[in-house]
Order: structure tokens, then sequence, then C-alpha cells
């Protein structure tokens, strides 16, 4: 079995100095390939420094909704000099977060529309982050014609009527541990009604971690256990579930196994 955590931040200051020590215990749990996701200039030079590092670590590179009110003319210029790395698969995390943010709502908006327009100028995927903002995402996406670069819904926690309209965008969506958590009802619902062939899946450590470590520390060996919570719920074999979102990935970010 090859799985590939297609969204992870070992990037992230909690797991950074361990990265090896996650890298190696993901590879025996069969999590062979990893996407570092950034979120501001910082963190995206943390997930390109790994991706130097280790052959199978890609790099995510953008800037988070959350960090939206600090990206200014010369952040745009930085990163569009980072994503021309080869090890850039895609630009993200990217979106809209109304939970708690301290960015205004016209500020998000301005700098996710802007990205987007990034990843078209380089030709990218882009990896989107959605909290409380699904009416926003999918208009927003609508109207840059995502379909143009294609991506990503990354821990994707909506029902099956949000689910068919981000598809219909020709958006993929990505599982976390969430769908492994017992009560979300709606997420095994959008899971049983993903096309396998627009399905992945991700831990987005350090948080989200799956059942049966959920409320700890997350780290990308444990997409082994979302991917056998995906199998459980559409009631196939883990190995069908882990060779499709492997090879999708790979497909989207265009990575040569």
């Amino acid at each position: 079995m090859k799985i590939f955590d297609s969204h992870t931040h070992l990037n992230d200051s909690q797991l950074f100095p361990e990265a090896e020590q996650y890298q190696e215990h993901a590879r025996k749990l069969g999590v062979v390939k990893i996407a570092n996701v950034g979120s501001n200039t910082e963190l995206n030079a943390k997930s390109l420094e790994l991706a130097h590092q280790y052959a199978d670590m890609y790099s995510i590179l953008g800037w988070h909704p959350e960090d939206s009110q600090n990206f200014d003319q010369q952040a745009a210029d930085v990163l569009i000099e980072q994503l021309a790395d080869p090890k850039a698969v895609a630009v993200g995390e990217i979106g809209m977060d109304f939970y708690q943010t301290t960015s205004p709502k016209k500020v998000q908006e301005r700098v996710f529309r802007e990205q987007i327009q990034i990843a078209k100028q380089l030709k990218l995927p882009i990896s989107v982050h959605n909290r409380d903002a699904f009416e926003d995402t999918y208009r927003i996406l609508k109207e840059e014609h995502v379909e143009d670069v294609g991506g990503i819904l990354h821990s994707f926690n909506g029902d099956p009527e949000w689910l068919a309209k981000f598809l219909d965008l020709g958006m993929h969506v990505s599982y976390s541990g969430v769908a492994s958590f017992k009560k979300t009802h709606e997420v095994h619902d959008s899971v049983r009604k993903t096309p396998l062939e627009r399905m992945l899946v991700e831990t987005d450590a350090p948080y989200l971690a799956p059942e049966p470590f959920r409320g700890k520390q997350n780290e990308p060996a444990y997409t082994l256990y979302t991917v056998e919570a995906i199998a459980r719920i559409r009631d196939v074999d883990p190995d069908e579930i882990a060779s499709a979102t492997y090879q999708n990935t790979l497909e989207l970010f265009r990575i040569e196994d």
C-alpha cells in the first residue's frame, strides 16, 4: 500500500524540528509521499526547505486567509518566486475563513482572488481552505473560473449538496481525520458520494488527528487511519482507497512516480 498525504504541515513549528522522525514513521505506515502546505512567506520557505531535503516531500505554497491582512505586493512577488521552485506543486492554502478570524472578509476575498490569478499565471492547481464560508468560497471559485487550473477543497467537511456544487466546478475533495469521527454523519455521506477519481486524503497535521488518536497531535503517518475509515464507510478494501487517492494526487500535482 502506498499513500500520499496531500496536505500536512511538517513546516509548522510544532513538527519541523522532528521532521525526519515523522517522515520515517510515515513510511513505516505506507505514507510514502507528503505535501507540506504553507500559509505565509516564512512557512512557505520552511516547506521548500523540507522539499529540498527529502525527495518524497513536495510544497504547496500560498497565504492562508488568516494571514491575508499581511499580503501585499512584496509578499506576492516573493510567493511567485517561491512557486517557481520545481518542488512547488500547488498554490495554497488559500481561501476564506470566517471562524474567529482577525482578517476582514473583504481582505480575505481580495487575497484569495489574487492568488487564484497567480495560480492561473503559473498553471498550478490550488488548495482551498474553507471554514464556515461555503457560500463565499463557492461564489469566488465559480466567478474566478477555477476549472482553468483545478484544485482541492482540503479537509472537506460539507454535506453531499455542497459536495455536488464543488464537483461541478471541477474540484477534487480531500478528506482528513474528520472523516473518521463517529458523529460527522454529513461528511460520511459525502465520502460515500465522492467519485473515487476526485478524492484525495490528508492529515492536516498537527491538527485533526483521526480516530483512534483524536484530540492528540496529528502526523503524516496517520493518513493510514483516514484511508481505513474511508474504506469502512464505502465498504471497500483500504488498498483501493490508497491506490486511487495516491494516483489522483500524482496526477493533480503533475508528479512522476
